[in-house]
């Protein structure tokens, strides 16, 4: 939801920092394997209860996330490999941080992280099977041309995951009150974007069956 008006205002800040990367021969796709892997150490230590640690990793990977598809632009390398590989490892980073809760007090914490991970099992799969058949019907995304994919709106997205990220690691102990809330929010974003793309896409190939008449 927070997205589209937070992407404009980081975009700028990011330039100087890409700038210095395309000088030194970095490619997007490499900044998206590494900030994985920084994203991936948070894992361990929250299981481990090092939380603000763990926040730092989280911080690290989406500044690496945002840094990557800004060098790809930049350097006039985007792709559709590079746009599979960073939303593939993206949604995986977004699967292991409630894990890593759930490693660390399961009997506090699993049935939360489970709700919360079937959740974004469904904003998920309902982004990307929406994103297949955009492309396949030339929907245009106007509030997101930079994005290498159909990016469908909703009311859970990536700025209110990581808040939602930086919320556990600062009160871990409320970690089953949050997860439960925002499992809530993404629900209602699932059926949102179930009953927009579905009409959407009915739209699409009424007019596309309307035009072979």
């Amino acid at each position: 939801m927070l997205d589209k008006y937070l992407t404009p205002v980081i975009k700028p800040m990011l330039t100087p920092v890409v700038i210095l990367l395309h000088k030194r021969s970095i490619t997007a796709d490499q900044l998206t394997v590494v900030g994985f892997l920084i994203g991936l150490l948070a894992v361990p230590l929250i299981a481990f209860e090092y939380w603000y640690t763990a926040l730092v990793a989280i911080i690290l990977n989406r500044v690496l996330d945002g840094l990557d598809g800004a060098l790809a632009r930049y350097a006039k390398q985007s792709s559709s490999a590079g746009g599979y590989l960073d939303i593939t490892l993206d949604f995986l980073f977004y699967a292991a941080i409630p894990f890593g809760f759930i490693l660390a007090n399961p009997e506090q914490n699993a049935i939360a992280g489970a709700l919360l991970l079937a959740t974004f099992i469904g904003t998920g799969s309902s982004f990307l099977a929406f994103a297949i058949a955009a492309e396949k019907f030339k929907i245009d995304r106007p509030q997101f041309k930079y994005k290498s994919f159909y990016y469908l709106n909703g009311l859970t997205e990536g700025t209110e995951t990581i808040a939602l990220f930086i919320a556990f690691c600062i009160w871990p102990q409320h970690f089953a009150i949050f997860a439960t809330l925002f499992a809530i929010a993404c629900t209602i974003t699932i059926f949102t974007r179930i009953y927009g793309g579905y009409h959407t896409l009915k739209q699409q190939e009424a007019k596309i069956k309307g035009a072979n008449r």
